[in-house]
């Protein structure tokens, strides 16, 4: 969030910032380091003790005043990010695609983070990871690799995520295939044998499973390509903290686009896929046909998280370039950038090496 997290030295008043070495806040103009306390308010209680929220209750506008804030917010008009603002900022450049964002700020009236996954790498940390990653696609443009070395400082974003937990139930109707084999004579080559050919017996079956889902993760962001923020798992949500606003201090927030309603929607997606995974281990045997699930859920309850991101937004070539990476882990996904050059080179050594083998073997 642009300056909207300030929270001064108490040794020498200069704003201090949030250090993934440390989990603590630090000066950068003096050094003095101050540990971050147990967040007070709503969140309730001592570090993991990270309360659910209504489901049910949140669509229905039921949940209480305190459970919602309001932030300035502009959005960007070419990736559509959410990027929030202080009091005061009228414009800045997107985080997400390095493009300028100016404009009235709207106030966005929204649920509050519950949780936060402090950074755990540095901006020295998460650039070494985004250069190594660049270093290892050959046919990137050197050109590239060289303006994200020496490019602008990387920014550090808390992306909004959902998580959500359910208790579930399925009946389920299907087929169980069992293999087996049946002797064939057949005539190959002017003589006769005897193969085995596979067969399935079908078998009808109805059965029921439950599963209890905790944490189904769907990000809450439009800005970023749904390829990107796939390859950035796992997560570890066992670190996760009850939000606190000095977690931000110094970094940037994007305020979520994806209401909650339409990521359980998501969250439902992916339990489904669990339970039919779920069903055809029920069903057993060697091959199963999954006819029909009807599931029951119950006790939905779900999280507004904010999970770290580095993110190198560059333009090179008359083109953006977006790079993100896991503030938590390292890993690295990004856009492909491709060099005609290099692309051209490989095709004419290639046509070489083939032009030469050719030649030897027509000469050998």
């Amino acid at each position: 969030m642009d300056g909207a997290h300030r929270f001064p030295c108490s040794a020498c008043g200069a704003d201090v910032l949030f250090d993934p070495g440390t989990g603590g806040l630090r000066c950068p103009h003096c050094g003095h380091e101050d540990p971050i306390g147990a967040p007070s308010g709503p969140w309730g209680g001592p570090i993991g003790a990270i309360r659910e929220q209504d489901y049910a209750a949140a669509l229905e506008g039921g949940l209480t005043e305190d459970a919602y804030e309001e932030t300035r917010v502009l959005g960007c008009t070419s990736c559509g990010a959410q990027v929030e603002l202080d009091g005061t900022t009228q414009g800045t450049v997107c985080p997400f695609c390095a493009s300028p964002v100016v404009g009235t700020a709207g106030v966005n009236r929204h649920i509050k983070p519950r949780a936060v996954l402090p950074f755990a790498l540095d901006e020295r940390t998460a650039r070494a990871a985004m250069t190594d990653w660049l270093g290892r696609l050959w046919f990137a443009p050197n050109g590239l690799t060289r303006y994200a070395r020496k490019g602008r400082a990387m920014d550090g974003v808390y992306v909004p995520y959902w998580t959500f937990d359910a208790r579930t139930r399925s009946h389920y109707a299907g087929h169980r295939g069992t293999v087996y084999h049946v002797s064939r004579s057949v005539v190959r080559n002017g003589q006769r044998h005897t193969e085995q050919v596979p067969q399935i017996r079908w078998r009808a079956v109805t059965g029921a499973v439950a599963r209890d889902f905790d944490d189904v993760l769907v990000l809450g962001s439009r800005a970023l390509p749904r390829d990107f923020t796939q390859g950035l798992p796992p997560w570890d949500l066992t670190q996760l903290r009850p939000y606190a606003p000095e977690y931000l201090a110094g970094l940037r927030t994007e305020a979520y686009g994806v209401p909650l309603d339409e990521a359980f929607g998501d969250a439902r997606t992916q339990m489904d896929r669990q339970i039919e995974r779920d069903v055809r281990f029920d069903i057993g045997g060697d091959r199963q046909r999954v006819d029909r699930i009807s599931t029951e859920i119950g006790e939905v309850t779900f999280k507004h998280v904010l999970l770290p991101i580095w993110i190198a937004a560059y333009r090179y070539g008359g083109r953006s370039y977006r790079i993100v990476i896991n503030g938590q882990t390292g890993r690295v996904q990004g856009e492909r950038p491709w060099s005609a050059w290099k692309i051209a080179l490989a095709v004419l050594a290639g046509a070489l090496l083939a032009a030469g083998f050719g030649f030897l073997a027509a000469n050998g």
